[in-house]
Parts: structure tokens; sequence; C-alpha cells
């Protein structure tokens, strides 16, 4: 973009009114040529050289000199007063609304927001049940079941002949015609112990392999004619009653997710409706390929609408937190570290170094580098620190003085 000269005397005269203070023996920057009184006395200042503020970085002897720009410059003057130890940009109050300069204060205040994700719908893993063989034996009839078939509680999975059974069986009987207690309570022992359901003594050796919980099958083993060995799995039933909702959250967020925290669904397939759960684990490990950690919630699935699979938008419940606060137009981010500009409330002016957290409403979290009630400039802060950068002034680190 090209200045005409109109616009380039105008934004000469916004740089002539910043001035700057390093230290007792600050440098001013002024808007008139030639030597001035000085601030304590009649004594005339010298000027150190004469520039142009739109090129600092070009000093010139001659007051009536031009800068590559083509503008007149202005002097640039050495402090003797001694008035301030300080070091920082100083600004002219009348001049502060020229510049578009704005302070705040940072204050301690609630930082509102709620945290939306997505994730998807998972089997509840603590809601499974594996239906396995006791016994060694043949599989003799099946029921016409699949994977993904969803059961009732009690739904059976396979009639299975155990030979070992049919000669327990055959002498509990024996035993129970005798009549002595002791032997019959030995002998339904054994029943027990040899993986007979209960005991029982009916049907010689066969019996019905039944899901303990009713669900969806997952897995399924059973074949006609099969034999088994003992504790051969059969079947694996997950139960759908509740489902598990896996969101993935920015690890930068991991501090605004707690277990117990509520927690509410959408899903695509049911446009209009929230399901409500709980957050019951954030798991330990964090995926490396999206910097998400995985936050588990509970959900209930009573009439078997959640489908493992689905997509879902999560609304973390409220994230609201006490916070000292600034305004985010009042940050500056520049790559290597955050400065805010801190006013001291005379027209000085120093960066200063923090370290910020959540952003929200316009406001951002400051977690390390200022105090409540410190003033900061939430407009016009880039003027100052490029001026404040041009002349070598230091911000202030996190762990310095407050003052």
């Amino acid at each position: 973009m090209t200045l005409n000269s109109l616009q380039r005397s105008q934004l000469a005269a916004a740089f002539a009114a910043v001035t700057l203070v390093a230290g007792a023996g600050g440098y001013y920057l002024a808007s008139s040529r030639g030597a001035v009184p000085a601030a304590g006395g009649n004594v005339s200042r010298k000027p150190l050289y004469y520039y142009d503020p739109m090129v600092p970085q070009e000093h010139y002897d001659n007051p009536n000199s031009l800068s590559s720009m083509g503008m007149g410059t202005v002097p640039k003057y050495a402090d003797d007063d001694g008035a301030s130890t300080t070091p920082g940009v100083k600004v002219d109050p009348s001049s502060m609304q020229n510049l578009g300069i704005r302070l705040a204060s940072a204050t301690n205040g609630t930082l509102a927001g709620s945290l939306d994700v997505t994730g998807a719908i998972d089997f509840n893993q603590r809601d499974v049940a594996i239906v396995q063989a006791r016994a060694a034996g043949f599989i003799q009839r099946i029921y016409g079941r699949a994977p993904g078939d969803v059961i009732r509680a009690g739904a059976p999975i396979a009639d299975v002949l155990v030979p070992e059974w049919g000669g327990a069986q055959g002498e509990y009987e024996a035993v129970r015609k005798t009549g002595d207690q002791a032997l019959i309570a030995a002998a339904r022992q054994r029943l027990r112990l040899i993986g007979i359901p209960g005991g029982a003594t009916g049907g010689r050796g066969t019996t019905t392999i039944r899901s303990p919980i009713g669900g969806v099958i997952t897995t399924l083993d059973a074949r006609a004619g099969v034999t088994l060995a003992p504790g051969q799995t059969l079947a694996q039933v997950n139960g759908l009653g509740t489902v598990w909702l896996n969101a993935a959250v920015p690890e930068v967020r991991a501090t605004d997710v707690r277990v117990g925290q509520p927690a509410t669904a959408e899903l695509a397939g049911f446009p209009g409706e929230r399901f409500t759960g709980r957050v019951i684990a954030v798991l330990p490990t964090a995926q490396a390929d999206s910097r998400t950690l995985t936050v588990r919630i509970e959900l209930a699935n009573r009439d078997g609408r959640l489908r493992p699979g689905m997509f879902a938008t999560v609304h973390l419940g409220d994230t609201s937190r006490s916070a000292l606060l600034v305004p985010s137009e009042a940050v500056i981010r520049t790559g290597k570290r955050t400065l805010v500009m801190l006013a001291d409330g005379k027209g000085r002016f120093r960066p200063a170094e923090v370290r910020i957290g959540r952003e929200a409403s316009g406001q951002t979290e400051i977690l390390a580098g200022l105090v409540a009630g410190e003033k900061v400039v939430a407009s016009g802060q880039f003027l100052l620190d490029s001026e404040a950068s041009l002349t070598g002034i230091a911000a202030r680190p996190i762990s310095g003085d407050a003052k």
C-alpha cells in the first residue's frame, strides 16, 4: 500500500507522540527539532540525533534531513532529569486517544464456556458375559444363532452332551436310593464339582447352555457336532442396557474434564434429542496422531437405540472456572513467547511476558505474569511493542516483580 504525503505526515505525527524512557537516562521522542529546555530548568537539551519515526533505525545529524521515506525528521533527546528508573515507552496523555490506546485491567472473574467434542458409541466392556463349556463334551444342537443377534437373558445357545455327567448322574441316582443322607450329599457335591449346573440330576449327561444376560452376540463358536474342551468359549455376549461414548478431547483442554462431570450427546440419527450421561473415566494415554485424550461417558440405552459405531457430538457440561482474565485483544503472541503491554497509569508502558490458559467470550486466562489490578493495553499495543522492540526495552519476565 502506498501512503500519500498527508497520510505520511499523520502517521509520523502519531509516532512522534511516543516517548521512550530507558532507565534514568532514557530517550524521549518529541515533535520539535533542536534543543529545548530541560524538564527541571532552563538549560537546553541537545538532541542525540534526528530520525523519521516511520524508519527509526535511520539516524541523521541534520534537523533538516529527509529520511528514505521522504519525510522530515524529529529529534531524539537524552533525558537527564533522572525522573524515572523504570524502563518503558512513554506516551503523552494527550496523544493516547490519537494513537488509539485503550487500557483494561486484569481482573479475577469466571471464565465461562463449554467443551464440545466428537465421539463414537461403543459397547460397555464391563457388561460382558463369556458363555463356556464347563466340561468336555459334544454339541448336539444349536439354535440358529449368529454374531450380531440380539438375545434375551436365558436364551439357549447350544445343547451339549457331556459323557462324564451321565455316569455321575447315574451314581447319584443309585446313592439316593440308599437313603444315606451323608452319601447323598457327597454325591450331589460331586455333581456340582464336575460342572453340572446346580448339581442337576436329570438329563443323563445332556445340558442346555444359556446366555446369562441379554444383549448382542459378538462372537459365536458353537457349531453342531463340535467336540468341546473344558472351559472352551461358545459365545460372547455384550449387554446393551448401557453403552460407552468415547469422546476425543484435545489435550490442551485436559484440565476441563473430570470424572463424574455431566455430559450430553446429540446424534444425527435422532435429531432434536439429547442423551444424558456422565464421565466415568479419562483414559491414561493420549492419541499420538491427534493429540487427544479419550474421555469415557456412560449412557443409558434401555430401548437399544444407541448402537456401537454411531458418531455423536458431545457437550461436556459447564467448564466455567475462576481465573485471572484480560481481554483477548490485549495478548500479543510472537511465536516464541506471549506478551502484554503494561501501563503504569502515568503514560509509561512496558512489555511483560505472560503464560496464558484458555480463551472464551473475548477473555483470556492468565496463568502467570500478571496480578489482579494491573493495567494492560487492549488497543494500540502493537505500536508500543514495536517501539519497545526497536529501542531494546526488555520485557518483564514471568518471575519478575509485579510492581
